[in-house]
C-alpha cells in the first residue's frame, strides 16, 4: 500500500507539520509514505517537491501572487482579511505526477496559496483512487473563509460573505461555494476532521449534506519519544527563566493576530494583577513567536521573549521550562500546541471553543475557560498555579497525549480507514 500525502508547504504551518508528522509515524510503521509539496524546505528523501527549476518556481511565485491578488482587488485592495479566505483559483496539475500515478491513496491536507486549484483537484478525483482529505480547517466545506467566525451561511449558501469588502447575493464566496459542490460530488473522496468538532461542523455544510459525504474523526499525532518530560530546573536555566517564578507560555506564529486570542491574554492578566492574585514578584510570561516582542510593553508582568523557535528540541525544552501554555484562542481546530504542551507534561488553559475542550478535560489535565470571558481565564490560570494539584494535573496531561495522539493509536486508525478505502 502506497500513499501520498499533499500540502502546500514541508514545514510552514500546521497544517504542515502535522502532515510530516502523520508521513513519519506511517513510515515508522511500515507503511510507504510520501509527501508531496510546493514548497520544500529540508533534504528529507520522502517529500517531493514539483517546484521544480527555476521556471517553475517563478510561474509558482505568480500563482501565489494571482490568488492573493484577486482577493486583494475583490477587497477593494484592502488587506484585511486577506489571508483569512483562499478561492483556489489556480495550481498545478498533478494528476500525471509519478508519485500520484504509483500511489494507491492520495491524502490531502492543506493545499491552498497556488498549489492546488478546485480544477486539480476535480482532475485527481477522476483517476478513480480513493482520496482521503483531512480537515485542518473549515476551507473545505465553505465558501472561501478558512474560519466561519460565527456565520452559518456554508450550510445552506456561502454569500454576502462578511469576510469580503466587496460582498453581495453573488459575490467571490457564492461563486466558489458552487464550484467546490461541483468538485465535491465525486464519491472517491472521504473527509477527515482532526477535531469531531471540526467533522461535526463539516456536516452542517450543504454540499456535504446533499451528497451524504461521511466525515470521520482522526486527530494528528505526536512522537511521544521526542515530545516528553525533562528535567525543568536544566530547561529554565536554558532560557533563563527565575527558577523562584511560575510562568505561563503564550505564542503563536503571530502572537498579535485577533483570533489567537492576545486581547483576552491581555485583559486576563490585567484582572490577576489588579487582583493581586498573581504579583510580578512570583510570576512570569514566557513568549514565543512573530511580533512576541510587542506584548512585553501591554502587560503588567515581567514578559520575557523567545523569539520565534525553529528547532523542535528547544521547543521542547520550553514547554518543559513553564508551568502552563495558555492558548486564549477565539478560533481553533486541534492545534498542535496543546497536543505538545500535553505530552511534556504541562497542563494547559484555552477558551471552550473548536477542538480545545476536546482536547483539554476541564480540571483534570488543565482549565477550559467560558467563551471570550477574559475573567474565566484569569480564574483558570490562578486555578493551575495556586489550587489545583500541580502533579496530578501534570500526569493526567501526558496520559491524555498517550491515550489519544501517539503515533501509534493515530497510525491504526488511518490504515484501517485506507485499507477500507481499497
Amino acid at each position: 500500500m502506497k500513499i501520498i500525502l499533499l500540502n502546500t508547504s514541508e514545514k510552514t504551518g500546521g497544517a504542515a507539520i502535522a502532515c510530516n508528522r502523520l508521513m513519519h509515524a506511517l513510515n515508522t510503521n511500515g507503511v510507504e509514505t510520501k509527501t508531496l509539496v510546493l514548497h520544500k524546505q529540508t533534504d528529507d528523501p520522502n517529500v517531493v517537491s514539483i517546484n521544480t527549476g527555476r521556471l517553475k518556481k517563478l510561474l509558482n511565485y505568480w500563482r501565489f501572487v494571482w490568488e492573493r491578488g484577486v482577493i486583494f482587488m475583490a477587497n477593494r485592495f484592502s488587506k484585511e482579511n486577506l489571508f483569512k479566505v483562499s478561492i483556489a483559483n489556480t495550481g498545478n496539475d498533478i494528476s500525471n505526477h509519478p508519485l500520484v500515478k504509483e500511489a494507491d491513496v492520495l491524502h490531502l491536507h492543506w493545499i491552498n496559496q497556488g498549489f492546488l486549484s478546485l480544477k486539480d483537484i476535480e482532475k485527481l478525483t477522476k483517476l478513480g483512487k480513493p482520496i482521503v482529505w483531512t480537515m485542518h480547517d473549515q476551507w473545505s466545506s465553505t465558501g472561501i473563509c478558512h474560519y466561519v467566525s460565527g456565520c452559518s451561511k456554508f450550510e445552506l449558501q456561502c454569500n454576502d460573505c462578511p469576510k469580503l469588502v466587496c460582498h453581495g447575493k453573488k459575490d467571490m464566496s457564492y461563486r466558489i461555494f458552487n464550484k467546490k459542490r461541483k468538485c465535491f460530488t465525486q464519491n472517491n473522496i472521504t473527509f477527515v476532521g482532526c477535531s469531531q468538532w471540526i467533522a461535526n461542523e463539516a456536516k452542517k455544510s450543504s454540499f456535504f449534506k446533499e451528497n451524504k459525504i461521511e466525515v470521520l474523526a482522526i486527530p494528528n499525532p505526536i512522537n511521544l519519544d521526542l515530545y516528553k518530560k525533562q528535567d525543568r530546573i536544566l530547561c529554565k536555566q536554558k532560557y533563563n527563566l527565575p527558577l523562584n517564578k511560575k510562568s505561563v507560555l503564550f505564542g503563536a506564529c503571530k502572537v498579535t493576530d485577533k483570533r489567537k486570542g492576545i486581547d483576552y491574554l491581555l485583559t486576563a492578566h490585567k484582572l490577576l494583577f489588579e487582583k493581586k492574585l498573581l504579583t510580578d514578584a512570583n510570576y512570569s510570561i514566557v513568549v514565543f513567536g512573530g511580533k512576541s516582542e510587542d506584548v512585553a510593553q501591554l502587560l503588567p508582568y515581567k514578559v520575557i521573549n523567545v523569539g520565534y523557535i525553529h528547532n523542535q528540541n528547544d521547543m521542547i525544552a520550553l514547554y518543559n521550562a513553564v508551568d502552563i501554555f495558555l492558548i486564549p484562542s477565539l478560533e481553533d481546530n486541534l492545534p498542535n500546541t496543546i497536543m505538545e504542551a500535553m505530552a511534556c507534561g504541562t497542563p494547559c488553559v484555552g477558551f471552550n471553543t473548536g477542538g480545545i475542550p476536546e482536547m483539554i478535560d476541564h480540571k483534570q489535565n488543565g482549565y477550559v475557560a467560558k467563551y471570550q470571558n477574559a475573567e474565566d481565564l484569569a480564574n483558570g490560570i490562578h486555578w493551575v498555579l495556586e489550587e489545583a494539584d500541580y502533579k496530578t494535573l501534570s500526569e493526567n496531561a501526558r496520559k491524555k497525549a498517550e491515550d489519544n495522539y501517539s503515533e501509534d493509536v493515530v497510525v491504526q486508525k488511518f490504515t484501517t480507514l485506507y485499507k477500507s478505502l481499497l
